[in-house]
């Protein structure tokens, strides 16, 4: 399922803010040095570009994004830091082979039509020895706002059981996805985890209004509801969200299942020497 949003700021609503708090995790998962060459692979708004800055010395880091939109305010908020940005799809990457040491993607995978050859991707433009690693939301276990939202849905609207299925039913959705997409994809040494952050909502309305505005899978579906659906939904959504007590401050566990490994010795080159179009 592909992800909308209709700005910079109503993705930092719905997510960037979040993303920026889980970057720090997922970089101390991953192991990041001093010096490396590092990819940032799904930017976005930059949450992870700019935490591995932050994070360690670095003469610069590389990053792309399918989204004019968010290579423009990356590149936008970089201003005179070592940053590259470019427009680049995950499941055909535009750098050269072996040509980093760490390939990353944070709470991306999830959208990218084929998950295993995105993995490919991200291998192949790593050197031996180099780091692939990734993390996306548990969606299906690890995020309780996030399931009271579609299964209130679902109880109410018949048409959101099947959206809710292709959401959940992505090939890295739940525990051991990551894992068996890593392995297949060649990878050693393959280590997964579990990353938890707390999400912070100052009321009913600031949790809602992202959802509302479209964007993401929610905000994509509630879009397509008619008045009345809405208006169902919200009412409905608002009493799960209060839970007998009055609106107000209300605090959600948010956990994403992280993957790391590390390429092969024989790397990439003996993957992908015959080009391009016979890439396993």
């Amino acid at each position: 399922m592909p992800f909308s949003t209709r700005s910079v700021e109503a993705y930092e609503r719905l997510i960037g803010r979040w993303s920026r708090v889980l970057a720090n995790e997922f970089i101390a998962f991953t192991g990041l040095s001093d010096r490396e060459r590092v990819l940032d692979i799904g930017c976005g708004a930059g949450s992870l570009t700019f935490a591995l800055l932050a994070a360690a010395s670095l003469d610069s880091v590389d990053a792309c994004d399918t989204s004019p939109m968010f290579v423009d305010e990356v590149r936008t908020q970089a201003g005179d830091l070592p940053i590259r940005v470019a427009l680049g799809d995950a499941c055909d990457l535009p750098f050269e082979t072996a040509s980093f040491d760490r390939a990353l993607s944070l709470l991306v995978l999830q959208f990218v039509p084929d998950t295993g050859r995105a993995v490919r991707e991200m291998r192949r433009v790593v050197r031996p020895g180099g780091v692939v690693a990734a993390a996306v939301w548990d969606i299906f276990g690890g995020m309780p706002a996030n399931r009271m939202l579609w299964d209130t849905a679902t109880a109410l609207i018949p048409s959101a059981a099947a959206v809710r299925a292709e959401l959940f039913g992505t090939p890295i959705a739940q525990v051991g996805d990551l894992e068996a997409a890593w392995s297949a994809a060649g990878l050693n040494d393959v280590t997964a985890t579990t990353l938890t952050v707390r999400m912070h909502h100052a009321n009913f309305a600031e949790w809602w209004d992202p959802y509302a505005t479209s964007s993401g899978p929610a905000g994509s579906f509630v879009s397509t509801l008619s008045g009345p659906q809405r208006d169902l939904l919200e009412r409905h959504l608002r009493s799960a969200y209060e839970a007998g007590r009055d609106d107000g401050p209300r605090s959600f566990t948010a956990s994403a299942l992280a993957c790391r490994g590390v390429v092969p010795p024989n790397g990439p080159a003996e993957m992908f020497e015959a080009g391009a179009d016979e890439r396993i």
